[in-house]
């Protein structure tokens, strides 16, 4: 998830979470406020009644004239019972049904003398009231249906708005923030097209004092300083290597001529194409480190052509076969390659013949019969070629740094090598897109698996 959308979740989540509690905090007051001012208004009906029984001469025969005049029913559904101190009914506003009351409420009253409960339907404010030295029970009961109507209305309304808010909040919140950070995401960008080959490329410092101006200011600084260091390896990489090469090359040059005098001993001559054989690795790994200081992932593709891979194998098989006569090749096609199949991957064929160069003298030294396996499959999406030899195979462990420099396994201890072979191998195959992949598919077998992408 993008930062953008991250701040704007965030942001989101925690206006709701406010807004929603400041809706309950809302919803939760009125319904208080309802319940109180209900609650008073039952209190000011009872005063009512009470006010009128103590003025009232003749309460029995003047009760239904008044209450009719003064009902409140339409707000409140009202009810009103009244009994005397012998908790006998002497007068109800109910006139077509039954008239039945709680006892027990009556009872009750002689201790608390008011009684309000809000958890019965209808509700009930029930108050015992002495009147001109006569005890009266005057229980009252009413639906707030005005009240309960106006915190409904109340509630769909809140949640209408929380809803349209968390919505709006949340586009808002992300848009703003796309406009806030689209300064950092042109940075990103600019960031994104500085390479290897372009550590020159400065990013636009813009006149301000954020954060944003201040993070550009310091890639600039770093990307200078890399600059400075990847082309001082760089060119110490290529002078060192051509610095090398020609006293090598007059070294290899001095040897075969020493090698063709007949004067020597067996021992000697035998030192002398061990030696042959040193400076030849070493001349090709000279000659490996200045192709690599050429080229980088950026550049490379722009000097790709088409490569028959099958040329490569072979032209690479015999460059080796000059050092290790006894070295055969056994070159096959898979089944599996599709009947269109033209064997061509796009790459450098210089740098490609140096991977089979290091695999094939890999087979020639590690190998127990000499003997190399070639095996290439195409389909629609790969070209695959299977590199196979017979010998002592590498540990598990060791297998995770087959491909570091200067990584060399148990099974190489007697045998000269730099321990560079493997990882130039993977670093041309990266520069061309492609993979290798080691796996020891029986006893006593090696196989390397390089893998080109159509």
């Amino acid at each position: 998830m993008s930062l953008k959308r991250k701040i704007a979740l965030n942001l989101s989540i925690a206006f709701s979470l406010l807004f929603g509690i400041v809706m309950v905090i809302i919803y939760m007051s009125f319904n208080d406020f309802r319940r109180d001012e209900f609650k008073e208004r039952f209190r000011q009906r009872l005063e009512f009644t009470s006010h009128f029984i103590a003025k009232s001469k003749d309460f029995e025969e003047e009760a239904p004239v008044f209450f009719n005049e003064n009902s409140d029913n339409i707000l409140l559904n009202e009810t009103i019972l009244i009994f005397n101190g012998q908790k006998e009914l002497i007068y109800s506003t109910i006139k077509d049904r039954n008239v039945t009351w709680d006892t027990a409420l009556l009872r009750e009253l002689d201790e608390k003398k008011i009684i309000y409960t809000e958890k019965t339907v209808p509700e009930i404010y029930a108050a015992l009231r002495t009147i001109n030295g006569e005890n009266y029970y005057i229980l009252t009961s009413a639906f707030d249906t005005n009240g309960k109507s106006k915190l409904e209305y109340l509630k769909y309304l809140l949640i209408t708005a929380y809803v349209m808010s968390t919505l709006l909040i949340g586009f808002f919140s992300y848009y703003f923030m796309g406009q806030f950070l689209r300064p950092l995401e042109e940075l990103n960008q600019e960031i994104s097209e500085v390479t290897a080959h372009k550590l020159t490329t400065q990013i636009p410092v813009r006149d301000s004092n954020d954060e944003i101006n201040v993070l550009a200011q310091s890639f600039n600084t770093m990307i200078k300083r890399l600059d400075d260091v990847f082309q001082s390896q760089k060119d110490f990489t290529a002078s060192a290597s051509h610095e090398i090469r020609t006293p090598i090359t007059r070294m290899a040059f001095q040897l075969e001529n020493l090698i063709k005098l007949e004067q020597h001993s067996p021992k000697t001559l035998s030192s002398l194409k061990q030696i042959q054989k040193d400076v030849y690795q070493l001349s090709d790994l000279t000659n490996s480190l200045i192709l690599l200081t050429k080229f980088d992932k950026e550049n490379i593709q722009t000097i790709y052509e088409e490569v028959r891979i099958d040329e490569v194998i072979f032209e690479s098989f015999e460059a080796v076969e000059k050092s290790y006569p006894n070295l055969k090749m056994d070159f096959l096609i898979s089944e599996n390659t599709s009947e269109n199949a033209l064997l061509t991957i796009k790459g450098v064929q210089s740098l490609l013949d140096i991977v089979f160069i290091n695999l094939f003298k890999n087979a020639a030294v590690y190998s127990d019969d000499t003997e190399v396996d070639v095996l290439i499959t195409e389909t629609n999406d790969y070209l695959t070629v299977d590199v196979i030899s017979h010998g002592n195979t590498i540990p598990k462990e060791e297998q995770t740094k087959l491909f570091e420099a200067f990584a060399r396994g148990n099974n190489s201890q007697n045998i000269s090598g730099s321990g560079l072979g493997l990882r130039i191998v993977k670093r041309i195959l990266e520069y061309h897109g492609a993979k290798i992949r080691y796996s020891s598919p029986g006893d006593l077998l090696n196989k390397f698996s390089v893998i080109f992408n159509k």
